[in-house]
């Protein structure tokens, strides 16, 4: 098949295709933000087996998508750091690939520098993704590929992908489904924190440092929402960040309720669901609450809300530590989501974001869960 690089092109597969592989081997937030783009894949092809390319992880969440198939855990590949790279299971995977031989192989991990090379390896009948705009001439490796835009949500630009083969791109919704007894489970859990306040959940770890807002002011934050709102406060997090939720919670002058490690992914999901309020750093935390349509708040550093911020801004509200000059044109909030990225990484510090500003936005999607008290 001959190699095609137009910036909207759309490709008409004839007969549709039986097998398709997706290359996603990212983190739970990144697999989140994927499932609108899946979803659509699946009802476009809604006859194809379709397989995710993912870490070993991934396997909790995929197993509750109804439209993934199969799971084949990455093998590594030069240049993707997510696992470490040995050339025999690479070569392994690869030959077990071309034996299956798969008529679609989308890259949907990033701006394909590195990525493209593994889909192209798989040697699938058509492959389809994205190119980094600083490679010149037009990635030869996929039949198909675009110049990545770093500013495009995450969202917005895979549902764009597959909107090249025709699939409906309309419906961003995430899906995190929860089943029956995760949400009994949940609602045991916040029953233990009773009281006629709104539950407002804080989620206060992130992998990267750099992307915690400091624990004294999530504790600040806490206990100025109980005295004025009579907040009833639940620290989220895994096993692996009970030392920062203890630090918050040593911090607090008033009790709460502290679920660290004590919940796995479908709980955490249902506790989620189950709040009025979360407030949390760029995490995975903030995707679960875009999935489960609970309000957030959500406490960017050196990420940037242009990309990863939940799309319905009525639900979600985002607060940033980068800076920028009012032009009189445009919003704060519109002229830091455009930031080039080298210039949002320089201006960025979530140590700038004061616990004013995070009370400020709380209190504003507080205002339906205290009206109903």
């Amino acid at each position: 098949m001959s190699v095609v690089h137009h910036d909207q092109p759309l490709l008409t597969l004839d007969p549709p295709p039986k097998r398709i592989a997706v290359l996603r081997a990212l983190f739970l937030g990144d697999l989140l933000c994927s499932t609108p783009a899946l979803r659509a894949l699946h009802q476009r092809f809604p006859q194809a087996e379709l397989t995710l390319i993912t870490l070993p992880w991934a396997y909790e969440l995929t197993r509750r998508l109804p439209y993934i198939q199969r799971l084949e855990h990455f093998p590594g590949y030069p240049g993707i750091g997510e696992v470490e790279h040995r050339p025999e299971r690479t070569a392994l995977f690869f030959s077990q690939a071309r034996q299956s031989s798969y008529d679609l192989v989308l890259q949907m991990h990033g701006d394909g520098t590195a990525s493209n090379g593994f889909v192209s390896d798989m040697d699938g009948w058509m492959s389809v993704g994205y190119r980094n705009p600083g490679i010149t001439p037009p990635d030869s490796r996929l039949t198909l590929s675009l110049p990545y835009d770093p500013d495009e949500h995450e969202v917005q630009r895979w549902l764009r992908l597959v909107g090249l083969l025709g699939a409906e791109t309309s419906n961003t919704s995430l899906d995190m489904p929860i089943t029956p007894a995760e949400w009994e489970q949940a609602h045991t859990l916040l029953s233990a924190r009773r009281g006629a306040g709104p539950l407002v959940g804080l989620h206060t770890g992130a992998k990267d440092a750099a992307r915690r807002w400091p624990a004294e002011r999530f504790a600040l934050l806490a206990d100025t929402l109980v005295e004025r709102y009579h907040a009833r406060i639940v620290l989220t997090g895994s096993e692996n960040e009970r030392s920062i939720t203890s630090s918050v919670r040593r911090a607090m002058r008033h009790p709460a309720l502290d679920l660290t490690g004590r919940t796995d992914l479908g709980v955490f999901a249902a506790v989620i669901g189950g709040l009025d309020l979360l407030v949390t750093n760029d995490t995975s935390a903030s995707h679960i609450a875009a999935a489960r349509e609970t309000r957030s708040v959500v406490i960017f550093g050196p990420t940037r809300p242009a990309q990863w911020r939940p799309l319905n801004i009525h639900l979600h509200r985002v607060v940033s530590g980068a800076t920028a000059t009012d032009d009189g044109l445009t919003s704060r909030t519109e002229q830091r989501a455009t930031l080039h990225p080298l210039t949002w990484s320089l201006q960025s510090s979530i140590s700038m974001i004061t616990v004013e500003t995070v009370l400020a936005e709380c209190a504003e999607l507080l205002e339906p869960s205290l009206s109903a008290l």
